[in-house]
């Protein structure tokens, strides 16, 4: 099994929910928001992101919206 690589995930995490103890763990963090009906803000532009609205519809709305 691949040791977690944290240290770079949580560098390149937009995550701005300050006190996660997900953060740079993408396998738990995914998990988690999956379990929510969610998807993680890696997923999300920055400005999105922001607003914690981390619904698939918000995903689908968004991506929909930039053209990809």
């Amino acid at each position: 099994m691949r040791e977690c690589t944290w240290e770079r995930n949580k560098a390149n995490c937009n995550c701005t929910y300050e006190t996660c103890d997900r953060k740079g763990i993408c396998c738990e963090c995914l998990r988690y928001h999956r379990g929510l009906g969610e998807l993680p803000a890696c997923v999300f532009p920055d400005d999105v992101e922001k607003t914690y609205d981390r619904s698939v519809e918000r995903f689908i709305d968004t991506w929909q919206k930039k053209g990809r």
